[in-house]
């Protein structure tokens, strides 16, 4: 152990570094993690506890208002004067007095329970109701009451036996509201009670669940019947059972407490916000102050730290090597005593590489000239050897035929054509001009040969015709042209064009070289547009060979489409610079 500590470098930034970070970062993640979850938990632990608490009592208040209710039934069912009446055939007038005594009865009972809505007796031989219900804030209005006699009547028609007593209260939606229904039978007369789930809220509908919270009764499947107010989190889940809290909602910051209902086959739970709960935590409001101001205490000494380990001598760095990439190579790094190792090891080496780089640079940007201009020549000689087995070709078929007018005229062109040929194999930029007379010269060879199966076209305005160009590089296009395009069935007209765009981020001059052939292949336009040379056999190294001079010449400034016209016809756009480089200066 002793041997490992002795082996590392303690004055290396990395282990300064590491142990920076570590010393201040440690300790004080460490406390807030630990104060956070601990003070969360406590709170939330708190917080469920007083909740389950207090619907527990209200639950097993409602279960005893409930059960009583049920007693009270049965002792109406039992002993009341005027309920035994309505149950025994009496006269319509005896009927009508026991109804109106019934309804006192059924209205002075109802004040005595604060969870009961309503109470009601039926009379089966008549189909009659006698009720007698609460509607403090007019919501149980006349239609409420008629739909709930006939979901009443659907009861009490489906029991058969002579007396019912219903071991648990029975949810029934009355328009849009749920209600908790008991329904007793005894022989022809039947007792009941209903309560809405709203009146049985009404003791909890004040407490604090916050603006997005709320108190609500749920059924066995977890769906919510009745709510304070709306959840906005549509991921609540009230599945989990109400044995202890949990935490649900779309990201877990919502606390879920309940209690089961003994009487009705539902439950009450608090939806409680995470925002609420954590509010009121002075403890950890101060602790989190103490441990900001312990932050800011030790911030300012980790900086000073890291900038006299780290950023100094970055800095000096960083400086030092803008100057160098502006051109200023005689310059060195000062070697500081006090410094880490790596940063001494990559002085000394930097001023080493600077070394070199100085004398190096020199050497290579010459070699770099001299190499680009050997692969511009080369390949602007390859285009010849292809040109002259073509022109030998021609005048073998005049000799042929015996066309020595012809062939005189073509030997004079072909001296023209050569004679530009050579001069222009020692120059890396010509004219467009002397490039179009090339060009005429050229077609007329071709119209010799192809008497009457094309016709040309060039459209070039004057103020172009002083452009630097590559040499020869036309010609490649318009030889294409005569070998692909040009058939005997119908003449092909080829239109050669230049415009300036002056629009663009430079100068730009666009030439275009279109037929009214066939056009290309498809499959030659996907080795065109993958810049596919000639391997593999195919024929398209005149096009390589000029995307290649471009590319020496210009760049990345120049550009080379190749695409079909409509209805037909192959179509090239060259576009290249309107000065050679950006300095108005010709390639060497």
């Amino acid at each position: 152990m002793i041997r490992r500590l002795a082996a590392i470098h303690w004055n290396s930034i990395r282990v300064k570094l590491v142990l920076g970070l570590l010393g201040v970062a440690v300790p004080l993640m460490s406390l807030l993690i630990y104060m956070s979850y601990y003070s969360v938990n406590v709170i939330h632990n708190q917080v469920a506890v007083s909740n389950k608490n207090l619907i527990s009592i209200q639950m097993r208040q409602i279960d005893s208002q409930l059960s009583e209710i049920e007693r009270h039934l049965v002792s109406l069912a039992s002993s009341e004067v005027g309920v035994l009446k309505l149950k025994d055939a009496v006269p319509d007038n005896e009927y009508m007095m026991a109804k109106s005594d019934v309804f006192r009865k059924l209205t002075s009972d109802l004040a005595v329970y604060p969870y009961i809505d309503g109470l009601f007796v039926y009379s089966l031989p008549h189909q009659e109701f006698v009720e007698a219900y609460k509607d403090a804030k007019g919501l149980f209005t006349y239609a409420s009451l008629m739909e709930m006699r006939q979901n009443l009547q659907e009861k009490i028609g489906q029991e058969g036996r002579s007396f019912v007593f219903n071991p648990e209260w029975q949810l029934q939606e009355i328009q849009g509201s749920y209600y908790a229904v008991q329904i007793l039978r005894d022989g022809n007369l039947c007792l009941g009670s209903w309560v809405s789930l709203k009146t049985l809220m009404s003791p909890l509908s004040m407490l604090d669940t916050g603006d997005t919270g709320a108190m609500l009764f749920v059924d066995e499947r977890g769906n919510p019947l009745y709510t304070t107010q709306t959840l906005q989190d549509k991921h609540l889940d009230f599945t989990q059972g109400f044995q202890t809290y949990y935490m649900s909602g779309e990201n877990k910051n919502y606390l879920v407490v309940g209690e089961t209902s003994g009487k009705i086959n539902l439950s009450m739970a608090a939806v409680i916000p995470d925002k609420l709960t954590l509010q009121n935590m002075p403890y950890l409001k101060k602790m989190v102050g103490w441990f900001s101001a312990f932050a800011l205490l030790l911030l300012p000494v980790s900086l000073w730290f890291l900038r006299k380990v780290l950023l100094l001598p970055l800095q000096k760095m960083v400086r030092l090597m803008r100057r160098i990439a502006e051109g200023n190579f005689n310059l060195r790094m000062e070697s500081v005593p006090s410094a880490s190792e790596e940063f001494q090891l990559v002085y000394s080496t930097f001023d080493q590489m600077i070394s070199r780089i100085e004398e190096l640079k020199i050497h290579v940007y010459e070699e770099q000239i001299s190499k680009q201009r050997s692969e511009l020549k080369q390949l602007q000689l390859q285009i010849n050897p292809h040109f002259f087995m073509n022109s030998l070709n021609i005048l073998y078929h005049l000799v042929q035929v015996k066309q020595y007018g012809l062939i005189q005229e073509m030997t004079l062109c072909l001296v023209h054509y050569f004679r530009y040929l050579f001069q222009s194999n020692n120059q890396p930029l010509v004219m467009l001009r002397d490039e179009l007379q090339h060009i005429r010269n050229y077609l007329h060879i071709q119209e010799l040969r192809l008497p009457g199966q094309f016709k040309s076209e060039i459209q070039v305005p004057d103020y172009l015709l002083d452009t630097a160009v590559p040499p020869l590089m036309l010609q490649t296009f318009v030889e294409n042209t005569i070998k692909h395009a040009v058939r005997a069935e119908e003449p092909t007209l080829l239109v050669i064009e230049a415009v300036l765009d002056d629009l663009a981020e430079e100068p730009m001059v666009c030439m275009t070289i279109r037929d009214t052939g066939k056009g290309f292949p498809d499959e030659v336009l996907e080795e065109i547009r993958i810049g596919k040379s000639w391997m593999g056999g195919k024929d398209h190294v005149g096009l390589w060979n000029v995307r290649e001079r471009l590319r020496l010449q210009y760049g990345d400034r120049a550009a080379i489409e190749c695409y079909n016209d409509d209805p037909q016809g192959a179509v090239v756009e060259l576009i290249i610079p309107l000065r050679p480089d950006r300095n108005g200066k010709e390639l060497p």
